[in-house]
């Protein structure tokens, strides 16, 4: 893992989610656990547990974006997954087990890419190579880019230098194209419901599938290349190095995970299904060794970071068991008038900015008055307030609003000349009087 440390996280995070500074800097220190784990001398390293996070506070006020954020910045598997899409085990559905199986996957794709980049010059000299020769119609041998014998070197080193020179791009050649086989669907459960050692029993048993295809040479470079990476690479040093991978440095961000927590009242019915799943999670996140295709993952060393808004239900209405593994809480507070303002004009990809942008490509230039901002501010919080508070989502329906008009009228504004508008604070109460006045139209529109 890349060694960042806390502030730099906090830093990168403060770039695109304004305000919640526990919750960064929860997260900024749990990351930077992973890096200190792993220089730890193995028999301790292996008494130190993560120390997992659940994060509560209403929606919309930037729990999923900083799991979305601090993917794009660790260096290891991240993957973030939805609470509500498991079932208990025996129920239709996906099992929490999933969840680690996809987490191995990311990391082999990881592996995978990295190793590729090693291999990447050779392979691409072997593409070349099988481009001349069926540029030539020479009879290419499933495994052999090698010229035919008599072959003049003149002739090949001349059609070399002509498709270095891109002179073939769009010339079509018939190439042979390798299709993995596709495990089917047997009795209405997927590949990821499939047992795992079940599954890696019928892709032994289906054969590689091969068939003739017509296309540009520019198209063909980009599948040969794919072919000849997959020859040169190492597939079980990737899957080695990938399970450890998930092991020491990989992270599950499980949002929702309120939607499977029990209301205190008792209700039976679904939620017999919701406590099962808290049981099944539990041995994920305590530590246990999970069954995949590619081999058996422990999750001794997984970091769990879960979130929830928790309306109806507490964080204490989890299982005891399960409570016990998420050591640190952190609140994440609603979101003010003022913090909108801020997430409309501070963060690297304001939404006042992606507007500004986006109008742009049609020629329209696009100014904003800092009274208007604050008057789009105001409405947003207004509207939480007075209805569902929907955190910062509600300042997108806003924007849409105020820019419904403009978005719909840019070519023709373009054409007659109008290309440069202001938007004023008048303007935005226009465009959203009607609305606001309205509590029944409000209610649907905002």
């Amino acid at each position: 893992m890349e060694p960042r440390t806390p502030r730099e996280i906090v830093a990168h995070l403060d770039r695109h989610i304004i305000g919640q500074a526990p919750a960064k800097r929860a997260v900024a220190v749990a990351v930077r656990n992973r890096w200190r784990r792993q220089q730890l001398e193995k028999n301790l390293r292996r008494e130190v547990t993560p120390k997992n996070i659940i994060m509560v506070g209403p929606t919309g006020v930037g729990k999923t974006e900083i799991a979305r954020r601090l993917a794009s910045l660790v260096d290891a598997p991240f993957i973030k997954v939805e609470a509500s899409k498991y079932t208990e085990v025996g129920y239709h559905g996906r099992d929490v087990d999933s969840m680690i199986r996809d987490l191995l996957d990311l990391a082999i794709a990881m592996a995978r890419s990295e190793q590729a980049d090693t291999v990447r010059e050779q392979a691409a000299k072997r593409v070349e190579e099988l481009l001349v020769s069926l540029l030539l119609g020479e009879a290419i041998g499933a495994d052999s880019p090698e010229p035919a014998d008599g072959e003049p070197n003149l002739v090949r080193n001349r059609m070399a230098e002509k498709l270095g020179e891109g002179l073939f791009e769009d010339r079509e050649i018939e190439i042979t194209v390798r299709q993995k086989p596709a495990i089917p669907v047997i009795g209405g459960a997927g590949p990821d419901q499939l047992d795992p050692g079940f599954s890696s029993m019928l892709e032994g048993l289906l054969p590689e599938r091969t068939h003739r295809r017509r296309v540009t040479v520019a198209r063909a470079r980009t599948i040969l290349m794919d072919q000849e990476t997959d020859k040169l690479i190492d597939n079980e040093k990737i899957v080695e190095h990938a399970i450890e991978r998930t092991e020491q440095a990989g992270i599950v961000f499980l949002d929702e995970i309120d939607k499977v927590v029990a209301p205190a009242d008792g209700r039976a019915g679904a939620d017999i299904s919701r406590q099962g799943v808290q049981r099944d999670l539990l041995p994920i996140v305590e530590g246990s060794a999970v069954n995949t295709r590619h081999g058996v993952v422990h999750t001794d060393g997984i970091l769990f970071i879960a979130a929830g808004a928790f309306h109806s239900v507490s964080v204490s209405d989890l299982m005891p068991e399960l409570q016990g593994r998420f050591p640190i809480r952190v609140e994440l507070e609603a979101l003010t008038r003022d913090d909108f303002r801020r997430i409309l004009t501070e963060p690297d990809a304001a939404l006042t900015k992606q507007t500004t942008a986006l109008l742009a490509t049609e020629g329209i230039q696009i100014t904003f008055e800092p009274e208007a901002i604050d008057v789009m501010a105001e409405l947003a919080a207004e509207a939480n307030a007075g209805m569902e508070n929907i955190g910062a989502r509600r300042l997108v329906t806003v924007i849409e609003h105020v820019f419904e008009q403009i978005s719909f009228d840019a070519p023709d504004l373009a054409t007659r000349g109008e290309s440069e508008i202001t938007i004023t604070p008048d303007f935005v109460r226009e465009r959203l009087a009607a609305v606001m006045s309205d509590q029944d139209l409000r209610r649907f529109v905002l």
